[in-house]
């Protein structure tokens, strides 16, 4: 992303290809996310016949300096750009517009075609970036709050070191990566930046600011110095870039190596930051005193498990103890409730003894008078049978009687054992109903 080498290499070209020359022409893209504050016309309308007297640049933000007032002023955000068509103008890791693409492109939010048929146009494909027309950009925002520029007001040793002790958040001191990209702190430092001259001064990013050394202070300050004055000089052409530099191995979701080191990504500054653990420790007091509060925070957890485990094993004897009393309990309740069921069969039997149900009465009833009626038949057959033989006696002794009085006799007999055999039937009829009455259930049985 643009930070201040790529800014500035956006500044200088500007000042070495179009100081001197007349705005003839002027496109400003109707998108007011990006275009802050003026309509297009108006915007167009400021700059068109003015000429261009100088390109400035504070941290990373840039303007254009007419004649004239007002000026056109640009915060790069994560993809602005600046393109001089027929020159080459540094293109960094983001760029938008390639070199096949079309003139002006289609992302471009301010294009100048100057008197001499030079063209220039500010792009940015995410439109993050913010361009504003402003009468004097250094007095108002963004410019008026930002720090002194890393590149053009680079403090002193003592000077940093003094800026860093008195950084603290509230009661906890600030962490340096976050300072480092604080702009208010200290302008033209992104994110590439801060990791490659934490790396080289050997400090951890989560580090806090003011726990670092006076010499770790002046370490890191000649790292600054040295890292943004190379990438400047170079026109922030990255593969220029030193090859031990952490920046050609910390691009990419996957941690690589660099000189034989591990690459880790944490999240400092709420932004991903590449480290190397092996080299970049993180030794501050206040890292100090974070573990002694974690090495005493383990003691009271060991502590509190010995008396948790005390405490539970007394709490366990009392469960059991509990425990005992409930299951007795239970013991009781069930052996009462047994009990109680067991009175209460036993008084059902002896209820259903004592008071057996109407239908039992009638089968008791029934049964009664059927073995009265089963003896009555067998009676009166053996006395049927008794009278026959008698009769057939009778007849055997009297043979020189009368027929007539023979034959009164026999009707008789005939008559008699009619009777007998009907009242058998019937008998035996009553019987087996009975039989089924036995086998029939009772309600209650069911």
């Amino acid at each position: 992303m643009p930070e201040l080498p790529e800014v500035e290499a956006a500044r200088r070209a500007i000042a070495d290809n179009c100081i001197g020359k007349k705005i003839v022409k002027a496109i400003i893209a109707d998108d007011p996310k990006v275009i802050d504050g003026v309509s297009p016309m108006d915007f167009k309308a400021s700059l068109e016949g003015k000429t261009i007297v100088a390109a400035n640049r504070k941290g990373k933000n840039m303007w254009i300096e007419l004649d004239s007032p007002p000026f056109p002023t640009f915060q790069f955000g994560m993809t602005g750009a600046i393109y001089i068509k027929g020159v080459a103008v540094t293109k960094y890791k983001r760029s938008a517009v390639k070199d096949d693409e079309e003139w002006p492109s289609k992302y471009s939010k301010v294009f100048l075609e100057l008197d001499d048929g030079l063209e220039l146009s500010f792009t940015d494909k995410r439109r993050f970036a913010r361009v504003r027309l402003l009468e004097n950009p250094v007095s108002v925002p963004p410019i008026s709050e930002l720090g002194p520029d890393a590149l053009l007001e680079p403090m002193t040793a003592d000077e940093f070191y003094k800026a860093l002790s008195k950084k603290k958040n509230g009661k906890r001191s600030k962490e340096i990566k976050a300072l480092l990209l604080d702009q208010s702190f200290i302008s033209g430092i992104g994110n590439w930046i801060a990791d490659e001259v934490l790396y080289q001064a050997r400090i951890h990013p989560m580090q806090s600011a003011s726990s670092i050394s006076k010499e770790g202070c002046a370490t890191l300050l000649k790292c600054i110095n040295e890292v943004i004055e190379f990438a400047v000089e170079v026109d922030a052409d990255c593969s220029s870039f030193p090859s031990e530099w952490l920046f050609h191995y910390r691009w990419g979701k996957k941690a690589g190596k660099v000189n034989g080191k591990k690459i880790e990504f944490i999240t400092a500054g709420g932004r991903t930051s590449a480290f190397v653990p092996d080299l970049q420790k993180n030794t501050g007091a206040e890292s100090a005193k974070a573990a002694g509060k974690r090495q005493q925070g383990k003691v009271q957890r060991v502590k509190h498990n010995n008396s948790d485990g005390q405490d539970e094993e007394a709490e366990a004897g009392k469960s059991e103890v509990k425990q005992r009393g409930t299951n007795t309990k239970r013991a009781s309740t069930n052996k009462k409730s047994k009990e109680s069921n067991s009175d209460n069969d036993e008084n059902d039997s002896d209820e259903g003894l004592k008071k057996p149900s109407g239908k039992s009465k009638q089968n008791r009833s029934s049964k009664g008078k059927d073995g009265d009626q089963k003896k009555k038949p067998r009676g009166t057959n053996m006395a049927a049978k008794r009278k026959l033989e008698e009769s057939d006696d009778e007849i055997n002794d009297n043979s020189d009687a009368s027929g007539g009085d023979n034959d009164n006799e026999q009707s008789k007999d005939r008559k008699l054992s009619s009777k007998t055999q009907s009242k058998g039937k019937k008998t035996t009829k009553q019987a087996a109903e009975q039989r089924q009455t036995r086998n029939k259930p009772s309600k209650k049985q069911k």
